[in-house]
């Protein structure tokens, strides 16, 4: 999945208004949802410790001036984490960022469905 250009992700999250659980707000956030699924899917087989999974997406996602990028990128890095624990080598980080990119695709942005949460 080619990786956008942290800006460009800064930007869209900067311009979107701030919701209580995060949405997407168009299919390029949409993918880039996704490519945080495979990331954090990834700190989550190695075993990174959570904080430093954190410190790491935040870098690559530059959302430290977006509250709703940041909390995107929780809310998947919850997921990925619980994912790992309860499948203990189960899944793919590819499935679970295919998944998250179709809810997110057929639901107008939102990513409850594969995180978790339902409003």
């Amino acid at each position: 999945m080619k990786r956008p250009t942290a800006a460009a992700f800064a930007a869209l999250l900067i311009a979107a208004s701030a919701q209580a659980a995060p949405r997407a707000e168009s299919a390029l956030e949409c993918g880039i949802a996704a490519d945080m699924a495979v990331v954090a899917h990834s700190l989550a087989r190695e075993d990174v410790q959570r904080p430093k999974a954190s410190q790491i997406m935040a870098r690559i996602y530059d959302v430290a001036e977006s509250e709703r990028g940041k909390e995107m990128m929780k809310e998947i890095l919850d997921a990925a984490y619980a994912q790992s624990t309860a499948a203990a080598g189960g899944g793919s980080g590819q499935k679970f960022a295919e998944e998250l990119f179709a809810a997110c695709m057929k639901t107008n942005g939102s990513l409850d469905s594969v995180l978790g949460k339902r409003l």
